[in-house]
């Protein structure tokens, strides 16, 4: 096992996948926007994006979440399956959506019925005690692959959400899938929260503590926190696309 670094806990630790990825989707989409343009405030959608990995993998984040908390890590996984994927999906203007579109593996991993399963596999498997403690175990490549995960299935849940292309979705049908993926996700974050002992080894083995916090407690805050932001994200969205579909029938 991995034992937490001597050094301060709040060191400033750059990723060194995120380190090339953000970059390299950068330019790519630079090089996009190029080619098939982009209004600004879908750029500035795509910038916080990157701003938002930037924020989860070069910052004290990054460090606290590999070594010491657990509510650091699901943080920096919230940020990576959700909030940074909801950006990065609404920087895709129309041109680029319709080009992504004319690939038929994309056109299926985007279909509702899939991508939506995809997400809440990706985010239970990872959730499983044995499975995220042998990523936080070989922090050389499993992490890397959880991150990945979770960033690509965060890309195509949202995809049906916010995008036109390949299939617009009538407002009704925007609403109940934003109240699925919130019903369905809400399971971990309260588990989590109502435990009454911490399920990582990974987190309970660590010989230093930080900010007082037992082992139990940082699982109670972290639970608290993720299913607080997953109410807050997809609630918000859902009365969205619930409101356009009132007025859409004229019920408001």
């Amino acid at each position: 096992m991995l034992l937490a670094h001597a050094h301060s806990p709040y060191a400033w630790q750059a990723d060194v996948d995120t380190t090339v990825v953000v970059p390299a989707l950068s330019l790519l989409y630079l090089n996009a926007v190029g080619r098939l343009g982009a209004p600004r405030w879908r750029i500035a959608c795509f910038a916080g994006a990157m701003a938002l990995l930037a924020i989860a993998f070069w910052t004290p984040l990054h460090h606290l979440g590999l070594h010491y908390l657990l509510s650091a890590h699901l943080l920096q996984n919230v940020i990576l399956a959700e909030w940074a994927p909801l950006f990065g999906v609404l920087g895709i203007s129309t041109a680029m959506a319709e080009t992504l579109a004319r690939f038929r593996p994309w056109r299926v991993l985007t279909h509702p019925a899939v991508a939506l399963p995809l997400w809440l596999v990706s985010y239970f498997a990872w959730h499983v005690p044995p499975v995220y403690d042998a990523a936080l175990e070989r922090q050389a490549w499993l992490i890397h692959v959880e991150h990945a995960c979770y960033f690509a299935t965060g890309l195509l849940v949202w995809w049906p959400l916010v995008q036109d292309v390949p299939r617009r979705l009538p407002s009704g049908a925007r609403a109940g899938y934003a109240f699925a993926a919130f019903v369905l996700a809400s399971p971990i974050g309260l588990l989590l929260a109502l435990l009454p002992k911490p399920i990582y080894d990974f987190y309970v083995d660590q010989p230093r503590r930080i900010w007082g916090l037992s082992p139990l407690v940082d699982q109670e805050i972290a639970g608290v926190t993720m299913a607080s932001e997953q109410a807050l994200v997809l609630f918000v969205v859902f009365l969205y696309w619930f409101r356009r579909f009132l007025h859409e029938e004229g019920a408001i």
